[in-house]
């Protein structure tokens, strides 16, 4: 363990990964009427984005399930710290072995398809299909995705974690959502300025750990998944590699 810790993600951003607030509003209206339903977040982080459809709905419940046990203890604190706590389960499990309850009017899975494991090549499929199983018929499925807003070339594929046929361009996503059964009812994708704002925060935790022990004998190890990070992004997918928001109807 690293000492002292350096702190959690959610201390710097809001949501796990590129979304504005306005975004997020516009997709939780998205998702239509919600009073009464049920709705499911799958690899949910502190599970911000599931709150706030639940502050939305008054008469809505949710679940959010993540396997990191600190965001879902920060996500619990924040349920009770704004009189959710009634209308929403919190686990903190692997997805693969979590059993559901039972079937679900509107599922989320934000940026967040490699919770079902595998071969990144599978990520977007299996979430398609497990997001099916778990609706309810005419259920909705909101997914966070990434796709090649340009082609990669091979320096940047050199330089990032992701291989070339992980993603699809947003036509070939959506088309690939459309053979799994769903109707597109909207589509959308994070802005520059976002994947910025959310890139800047997610390595300031590091930075600032960084600035305050210079001295310990973890900054090396630190500063190497500081710069690792910020290679991956400015010499790989900054302004390639896009996530989509697709709101998805199932049958």
């Amino acid at each position: 363990m690293t000492t002292p810790k350096i702190t959690p993600l959610y201390e710097d951003v809001t949501f796990h990964g590129p979304l504005s607030e306005e975004r997020a509003a516009r997709l939780i209206r998205g998702l239509g009427p919600l009073d009464g339903k049920h709705v499911l977040d799958l690899g949910c982080g502190w599970a911000e984005l599931l709150l706030r459809t639940l502050e939305a709905a008054p008469t809505a419940t949710g679940t959010g399930v993540d396997r990191n046990a600190v965001d879902i203890a920060h996500a619990q604190a924040n349920a009770d710290a704004r009189g959710l706590t009634a209308r929403v389960r919190l686990h903190a499990a692997d997805v693969q072995q979590w059993q559901p309850e039972q079937g679900y009017d509107v599922v989320i899975v934000n940026g967040a398809t490699q919770v079902w494991g595998g071969d990144p090549l599978q990520h977007t499929e299996n979430a398609l299909k497990a997001a099916r199983a778990l609706l309810n018929p005419q259920g909705m499925f909101l997914l966070g995705e990434g796709f090649w807003e340009r082609e990669p070339t091979a320096e940047q594929l050199e330089a990032m974690p992701v291989p070339r046929d992980q993603y699809r361009s947003l036509a070939g996503l959506v088309d690939f959502a459309h053979e799994h059964g769903y109707r597109l009812v909207a589509a959308e994708q994070a802005s520059l300025d976002e994947w910025d704002v959310f890139e800047n925060a997610h390595g300031l935790a590091w930075e600032r750990w960084l600035r305050d022990n210079p001295d310990s004998e973890h900054a090396d190890d630190i500063r190497a998944k500081a710069d690792r990070q910020r290679t991956y992004r400015l010499h790989g997918w900054r302004a390639t590699m896009g996530l989509a928001y697709l709101t998805l109807q199932a049958p």
